[in-house]
């Protein structure tokens, strides 16, 4: 009986915060929303089964020759492939071969025990390998970002660069983090299960295929973050939390650009930066805005980005470009 109150009462306990980080989310959400970027179109993306895996929303938009390079985009926490990139599509594929996806508990993405970030980079190359891709460019931005060192330290044949945006090598440096990260760790480890199940529940009321008709940003992008439950949040903030890739991340040795949001409050800049100082020959590209200017600063956010990019494949040893 002890043992049923205790985990009715973490249950309370967990669905509370999961709704008070959804509203949060959604009160900032009130705020970007009206500002979300117009776009033209939006490419259209199909399920993939990643054989052992599970299956995944996928977006893969060809580039300019069959030899263009190819750059994978992980997206942010809480969002979706389309949420977070939207506003990219349409320059990269100028250039790239572009490839995005919804990441597990997000979105259309994979749905497993756990949520891990070990499982997430892994993910990227079972996509790569599912597009028939040997090498790619990774991109991320976050969330994002920590799954991309990941794919690097756990694929490094694969990996041709790597273009870290409004990320850190860890996420607990100041006195709040390092109580919050623990005690949500610990709030979610035997709620699981319970949250696997809200995620599930979500995900099967989605239709097959998100929906590319965005002559209403701000209603498109609503749908779009709705998509992804709240219960995913704390569960990927666990993981957030006990990330760190200080010991290893001074080893990377492909072309590497630093995307830094200068107005950040979330990761602050002076975190991202350390990230950049910590990896040889990394270059550091500054974006106006905070967390959210990928989206809420978009106009200014995006050419910043695509300079990284450029930087980056322009330092790819040839034979080691991203091709199909």
């Amino acid at each position: 009986m002890t043992v049923q109150l205790a985990g009715k009462a973490l249950n309370r306990v967990a669905s509370t915060s999961a709704d008070a980080i959804r509203s949060g989310v959604g009160a900032g959400l009130k705020q970007i929303m009206p500002s979300a970027p117009a776009v033209d179109a939006v490419p259209e993306g199909r399920i993939v089964e990643l054989p052992g895996r599970g299956r995944t929303f996928v977006v893969d938009v060809p580039g300019p020759s069959p030899t263009a390079p190819t750059i994978v985009l992980l997206h942010a926490l809480g969002c979706t492939s389309y949420l977070s990139w939207v506003a990219t599509f349409s320059e990269l594929s100028q250039h790239y071969r572009v490839v995005t996806f919804d990441q597990r508990w997000h979105g259309r993405g994979i749905r497993s025990s756990r949520f891990r970030f070990v499982d997430c980079a892994d993910d990227v190359v079972a996509v790569m390998d599912a597009l028939g891709i040997e090498q790619a460019v990774v991109a991320g931005y976050s969330m994002g970002g920590a799954v991309a060192q990941l794919t690097w330290q756990r694929h490094r044949r694969r990996v041709s660069g790597l273009v870290l945006c409004s990320t850190a090598r860890n996420f607990r440096g100041k006195k709040g983090e390092r109580l919050f990260f623990p005690l949500m760790t610990a709030a979610m480890h035997p709620l699981a299960s319970f949250a696997l199940s809200h995620v599930d529940r979500l995900a099967q009321t989605l239709p097959e295929l998100p929906s590319v008709e965005v002559a209403n940003p701000t209603a498109w992008s609503k749908v779009e973050f709705r998509s992804t439950s709240a219960w995913s949040l704390p569960e990927a903030l666990g993981e957030l939390g006990r990330f760190d890739s200080a010991a290893w991340i001074g080893g990377v040795d492909v072309p590497t650009a630093v995307v830094v949001t200068g107005k950040d409050h979330i990761i602050p800049s002076r975190r991202q930066r350390k990230l950049a100082d910590s990896i040889p020959g990394a270059q550091v590209f500054t974006a106006r805005g905070g967390h959210a200017a990928i989206v809420l600063g978009a106009t200014g956010w995006v050419p910043v980005f695509l300079e990284a990019v450029q930087n980056v494949t322009d330092r790819v040893t040839p034979g080691t470009r991203a091709a199909i």
